[in-house]
């Protein structure tokens, strides 16, 4: 039996959606796939001939090279008007540039030029870019996109964002927070339950109380009183102890601070009630 020749359209629905036509090998639905192979989608890849990848370009390491990393191997005294130094023409063939609205200054070309005509001091430089305009076009985006394609990465970086820690299935599966939750929430109502009874019995009159009360006297409430103990205070930077202080005193002396808040005092019975016009009576119905 004679090798059936494999042809662009062995893989497509021919003869049960149509017959063979050029628009079955783009259309998704009209494609059938290969045993063994994955599924081609997206954009056409280039012919079998073509190699990915940069071209390795030759560099000379020269010393602007290695000053500045400037290849100057692509520019030739010839090629460059730039490059024939100051006894040559300053300028390109045909003046500078009349379209320099549209256009930028090439420093990058003007600087590799004074290196090789030895100028590297800024005074020199100045003077070699005030005689030598040579202008560029913008950058494009291949331009640009090859250049953020060219930036080096260092080989720890990782991408993405940081993964959450691993949940503790254990104890989520024997309800360990569901038990400690639920513990809390017992010796919380416990003690509210207490203080509770505890309030009764000691709002009860003397005669209404049962035996068995142990109440607090004023030799066990002085025995077990603490101190109060101020807390710490906020950390801050050290130079701003001193120095961040208030600058702005409200009262003259501290007779007027004194005699301030004794007014406020004494007048506080004014600005209470529902609408701040005081409680000097009882209302009427």
């Amino acid at each position: 039996m004679a090798a059936q020749v494999e042809g662009p359209f062995n893989y497509t629905a021919t003869g049960v959606l149509g017959d063979q036509r050029n628009s079955m090998l783009q259309n998704e639905l009209h494609l059938r796939d290969k045993v063994g192979h994955i599924k081609s989608r997206g954009y056409q890849l280039p012919m079998q001939s073509f190699v990915y990848g940069l071209p390795n370009e030759k560099r000379e390491y020269s010393a602007a090279d290695a000053l500045a990393s400037w290849k100057l191997s692509h520019y030739s005294l010839n090629s460059d008007p730039a490059l024939r130094g100051w006894t040559g023409n300053y300028l390109p063939k045909g003046g500078a540039s009349k379209t320099k609205a549209a256009s930028e200054r090439d420093f990058m070309t003007m600087n590799k030029a004074a290196v090789a005509d030895g100028l590297v001091t800024t005074e020199e430089t100045n003077d070699y870019r005030a005689t030598h305009d040579i202008r560029r076009s913008p950058w494009n985006r291949k331009e640009l996109s090859g250049k953020m394609r060219s930036r080096r990465l260092p080989p720890t970086m990782v991408f993405g964002i940081p993964s959450r820690p691993s949940t503790p299935i254990y104890e989520v599966i024997e309800h360990k927070y569901q038990d400690q939750w639920m513990k809390e929430r017992q010796n919380l109502l416990s003690n509210k339950r207490a203080e509770e009874v505890k309030r009764r019995v000691m709002s009860a009159p003397v005669a209404g109380r049962s035996n068995g009360i142990v109440y607090e006297t004023r030799a066990s409430l002085l025995r077990t009183y603490q101190n109060p103990v101020d807390p710490a205070p906020l950390w801050q930077l050290p130079r701003f102890t001193k120095s961040a202080k208030a600058q702005i005193q409200s009262f003259r002396t501290n007779t007027d601070k004194s005699a301030s808040f004794n007014y406020l005092k004494t007048d506080r019975v004014g600005r209470q009630g529902d609408f701040g016009i005081g409680i000097y009576e009882k209302p009427k119905n």
